[in-house]
């Protein structure tokens, strides 16, 4: 029986839903690996979608994105600390500043994930525990009416 709930919480500019980190399980399962696949799967719906012009059109840019993407969820999920180490500091909020990051772009952000999340071959909690987290956590980037 499916029990997973993958809608969109509404959220507004300057509006910012309780984060919960993911459960340290969906890296246990899925590994390294696995993680860094579900963000180049992401990515890669991303750059055909209404948000394209967010993303980079270099095929070396976007696998640099990729990658500093999957190393924030592998760390926020327990794993090594990868994104502090390339980057520093995450602070996201900041990072995105620079984009016009708009409620339709975050639903559509959200979007991808929803054709990706159930695919996952994981335990339902771990996929629900995940998408919970990147439901709340992108309410953070909006940042534009």
């Amino acid at each position: 029986m499916n029990t997973l709930d993958l809608s969109i919480s509404p959220a507004q500019k300057g509006e910012h839903l309780t984060v919960q980190k993911p459960s340290p399980g969906v890296l246990q399962v899925l590994k390294e690996e696995g993680i860094r696949k579900l963000v180049s799967d992401h990515y890669d719906l991303l750059v055909k979608s209404e948000i394209k012009h967010l993303f980079p059109t270099s095929e070396e840019q976007l696998n640099m994105a990729k990658k500093y993407a999957a190393d924030f969820f592998i760390q926020v999920m327990g794993g090594p600390p990868y994104f502090n180490m390339s980057r520093g500091k995450p602070a996201m909020t900041k990072r995105h500043a620079q984009f016009s990051i708009s409620v339709e772009g975050r639903i559509e952000w959200l979007k991808c994930y929803q054709q990706l999340m159930p695919k996952l071959e994981i335990p339902e909690h771990l996929i629900q525990s995940y998408w919970n987290y990147l439901n709340n956590f992108s309410s953070w980037m909006v940042n534009t009416d």
